[in-house]
Parts: structure tokens; sequence; C-alpha cells
């Protein structure tokens, strides 16, 4: 298989696996009746903090508006999120998680947890440092990519 080839293979391997995670991931949380862009959207208001705006968080999922307003309808169904008006902006929302979504999330936490030590397992310490500074480097490379060329 010459270079091209390998290159081809590895985005498709790569993007491959991380699908697989996921739906490892979405049936191991099922019972927490949490589907992907749920448990996404929960992690990341953790991540963000109380009191993020839905705009901010739309953006860091990398979803559309409409689809995040729809997943946090059905997590403030489910008691986990709260949606308050925002002092400094009446038109925009700040979301939160509930006391609920806080519990919710810790499940989540350890049940993740748990499926990330099953599929590392078998893998040494010193395989995964290495595959992470690949992956850094591939990361590099690509935003390196992105970035406008002067002219």
């Amino acid at each position: 298989m010459d270079s091209s080839s390998q290159s081809k293979a590895l985005g498709l391997r790569l993007r491959h696996i991380h699908r697989l995670w996921r739906t490892v991931v979405d049936h191991t949380v099922k019972p927490l009746q949490l589907t992907q862009p749920r448990w996404m959207t929960l992690v990341m208001l953790h991540h963000l903090g109380q009191g993020v705006s839905q705009r901010v968080l739309a953006q860091a999922l990398e979803v559309e508006m409409s689809s995040l307003s729809r997943t946090l309808d059905q997590l403030s169904r489910q008691g986990l999120v709260d949606r308050n008006v925002c002092s400094a902006d009446r038109r925009a929302r700040e979301i939160g998680l509930t006391e609920a979504g806080q519990k919710v999330l810790m499940q989540l936490d350890q049940q993740t947890a748990q499926v990330r030590q099953a599929l590392l397992s078998g893998i040494s310490k010193e395989a995964l440092e290495v595959f992470e500074q690949v992956l850094d480097q591939i990361e590099c490379n690509a935003q390196r990519c992105l970035q406008p060329v002067d002219e």
C-alpha cells in the first residue's frame, strides 16, 4: 500500500473507530435515556460551566441552533437542564445543569470511564502516550492547513 492509500485508509479508520466508540457509549448510557446529542450536550455544559449562552454552547458542540434547541427541549423535559433569560440580553438564554442533570452527569462519567477502560484494555500506557502524540500532531497539522495563507 502506498503512502497516499495509507493516509486514506487511516482517515477512514479514524472515522470508523470514532463512530464505533460513540456507539458503544450510546449503548452503555441507554438506561439513562440519553441519546448522543443529549449526553454530548450535558458533557459540554459541564465543561463550559453554568450559565453559558445557547449560542456559545451550539458553537462548542458544532451544531445548528435549531438542533441544539430541540436537544435542550428534550433535556429540559427530563429535568436535566434549565434555560433562563440572560440578564444582559433578554433575547438570549443561559443554560445550566439542574441538580438532577448533575447527578445524571456523574453516572454518565462513571459509565463512560468504564467504556474507556474496556476499549483501551490491552494497550500499554506507553503505546497510548505515543498514540496521543500522533493524534496531537495530526490535529496541529489540520489546524495549520485551515489557516489562511498570506498572499
